[in-house]
């Protein structure tokens, strides 16, 4: 999944920016509000992390211009504002979860599963699964179902799990190159030309070939349901 840190604080933004890149998340970390303006409408986020005093477009501003375009990006306010009213208009003007500062960085990639859980439709649990694969956020391990019914479980890198997660949170779609690599990679990342070749590669050793199809000329999938 790819993350929008819009946080002035260098130390906290780096400090996110850390953790979520540990768990295996592209990170995007910006300081003023202006340039996060337009953003969310360049680049599909799955979840953005979002500061409430920022300079340039503050964060209430800025949030309320995204809903009010229809942008629905899952959004998490992290800010030191812990009054009662300030939590309230921050969910009123759109925001899907508030966290105050200081935070564990626990609980905030509990909340990032959780908003992007609920942006699925008909998503209630905590793995994303097709039926023969099945994906743990915690672990970073996948479980395949073998034909006899037996399961397997494999051990994944960050960017194999990244890259499964964004095939399996659509079954059945396919993802080109350029979709995929706006999901696993962030600002600046040097990306090679074989690079999402090589990690796919790498994912079948481990689930089979068979449960990652290549559309030729388009990209791959992972099949719908028990299909």
């Amino acid at each position: 999944m790819r993350i929008l840190v819009v946080e002035d604080d260098a130390q906290i933004s780096k400090g996110i920016e850390a953790g979520l890149k540990a768990n295996a998340y592209a990170v995007d970390c910006i300081f003023d509000g202006k340039d996060a303006r337009y953003l969310p409408c360049d680049v599909d986020y799955d979840c953005i992390l979002l500061d409430l005093g920022l300079p340039g477009i503050d964060g209430v501003e800025l949030l309320k211009t995204w809903r009010k375009e229809g942008n629905k990006t899952p959004v998490i306010i992290i800010t030191a504002r812990d009054g009662l009213d300030d939590r309230v208009q921050g969910l009123d003007i759109g925001a899907d979860d508030y966290v105050v500062k200081p935070f564990d960085l626990v609980e905030v990639l509990a909340r990032i599963r959780a908003v992007t859980r609920r942006s699925i439709v008909s998503e209630d649990v905590t793995t994303l699964s097709n039926g023969i694969l099945t994906l743990d956020p915690l672990s970073h391990e996948v479980s395949v179902k073998e034909e006899d019914g037996s399961v397997k479980n494999h051990s994944l890198t960050s960017r194999e799990y990244a890259l499964l997660e964004a095939l399996l949170r659509r079954p059945g779609t396919v993802l080109s190159r350029e979709s995929i690599e706006d999901k696993i990679y962030a600002f600046g990342e040097e990306v090679e030309s074989n690079a999402i070749e090589f990690i796919i590669h790498n994912i079948r050793k481990k689930v089979g070939a068979a449960n990652i199809k290549n559309v030729r000329g388009v990209g791959w999938k992972v099949v719908k349901g028990n299909s």
